[in-house]
């Protein structure tokens, strides 16, 4: 693996937390991840329930929810994760109230358009190149994963995404925490490499919803989310990016039932927006 990328922040003045993690569930693919001292926000979408984000070519989706935390809300964050450049993960609201200061990881293309938009911290990755972060005796290594948004024929209209692998570890201690986040893809080929290069996923986020464009499948509906899941064998996965938007056509009870059907039930975990998912750390 190639490391494109290293930032060094101030240490912390008291000792990070590292027996416990934490996710909060703010909506779509927005989460607050909080591990090692280490606060990350992904895809940021912060606009509110009748809103509309712009999703090229003249068309656009509506929000059905509302956000679990409004921007102003949120605790100081180390950096930002945006698997992609689409108006529901990094919508109007990111653009203007979001510190432009701020780390951005995400892929070449997002990262054009972030510096097009003002922001001076983006760091591109392509698949498989990597990006750490240092903070204290805490390493935060994020590795991008392959992805496709969308079939072939229609991928010219859609943007470059990426998953990722977020490993956690902390050098006072032999806890080490491993996640991966899909990202807006389907079920590739691409992704039979993960569990070759990591068997041992501690959590999975899934981006789910059967997103349609045009009547055209773009993100994992639920027998995908089930098929992704069975190949990555995570410990434990939380789906997200099910209800939002009226681009969304797969609900989140259609996963529930094909994870009941697979036998994988004690696996997953179901988070509403707002709630929070707080789990042991094992070395």
């Amino acid at each position: 693996m190639a490391l494109t990328h290293e930032i060094t922040l101030p240490s912390p003045d008291t000792p990070a937390e590292v027996t416990t993690a934490s996710i909060l569930f703010i909506g779509t693919a927005t989460v607050l991840i909080r591990y090692a001292g280490f606060t990350v926000l992904t895809d940021p979408n912060f606009i509110h329930r009748h809103e509309q984000v712009d999703l090229g070519y003249g068309l656009s989706a509506m929000r059905q929810t509302n956000p679990a935390l409004d921007i102003h809300e949120l605790p100081p964050v180390d950096l930002v994760l945006l698997s992609h450049f689409h108006g529901d993960h990094f919508d109007q609201v990111a653009e203007r109230d979001l510190e432009k200061s701020l780390p951005i990881v995400t892929t070449p293309e997002a990262a054009e358009a972030l510096r097009q938009r003002g922001f001076v911290a983006p760091y591109p990755l392509k698949p498989w190149e990597d990006f750490s972060m240092v903070k204290g005796d805490a390493r935060l290594r994020i590795t991008a994963i392959p992805g496709r948004h969308g079939p072939p024929v229609v991928s010219f209209a859609l943007p470059e995404v990426m998953g990722s692998v977020l490993e956690f570890q902390s050098g006072v201690s032999d806890r080490r925490l491993r996640m991966y986040i899909t990202g807006d893809t389907l079920v590739i080929d691409a992704l039979r490499e993960i569990p070759r290069r990591y068997p041992d996923i501690d959590l999975a986020l899934l981006h789910l919803g059967g997103t349609r464009i045009l009547g055209i499948l773009v993100t994992m509906d639920a027998e995908q989310g089930v098929e992704l899941l069975q190949l990555v064998k995570p410990k434990r996965a939380i789906p997200i990016h099910y209800n939002d938007y009226d681009v969304f056509k797969s609900p989140l009870s259609d996963f529930r039932r094909a994870v009941e059907a697979s036998g994988l039930a004690d696996r997953v975990h179901y988070l509403s927006h707002g709630e929070m998912y707080t789990f042991t750390v094992s070395t």
